[in-house]
């Protein structure tokens, strides 16, 4: 499979014919602070899981480093400076967005927060939490496999 900085070309077959289906790249941040990490909740107008809790990030841009992207995502949704420590999973998934399959694949990064004070810009809600109390969250369906995984890390 040939990779693009925006989406990726996946071919399937459906009832015998060769379709070609791009999926979304994103990227999304475990962002952490003072032994805490952050979530935010997506708007309640979303289109995808509206009011679910997530790990924040976006949709990568032409020309943008999956590192340069999660940077960007962050100081513009949530107002703050974080620097990337490492990559830590990528995970696929596939939303139906108008009876159509909406495929992303995540890129997801262990960051740190480096300056400023959160604002939700493009978010409904964000908080620092405790790991121990990432699961009395109700998480997008993309996100369990990241809140999992995490969670496996820390045993």
């Amino acid at each position: 499979m040939l990779m693009f900085t925006k989406y990726v070309n996946a071919y399937c077959i459906h009832f015998g014919k060769i379709m070609n289906k791009k999926t979304n790249i994103g990227t999304a941040g475990i962002i952490r602070k003072n032994n805490k990490i952050l979530i935010a909740q997506r708007k309640k107008d979303s289109w995808m899981e509206p009011n679910k809790w997530e790990f924040p990030g976006g949709k990568v841009e032409q020309n943008e480093t999956y590192e340069d992207c999660l940077i960007r995502e962050i100081q513009e949704e949530l107002g703050i400076a974080i620097s990337i420590d490492r990559l830590f999973m990528k995970t696929t998934h596939t939303y139906m967005k108008n009876n159509e399959e909406f495929p992303i694949t995540l890129m997801v990064f262990l960051a740190d927060w480096k300056e400023g004070d959160i604002r939700n810009i493009d978010c409904q809600d964000s908080k620092w939490i405790d790991t121990k109390d990432i699961k009395k969250f109700d998480f997008a369906t993309a996100d369990i496999p990241i809140v999992n995984k995490f969670l496996d890390s820390l045993k």
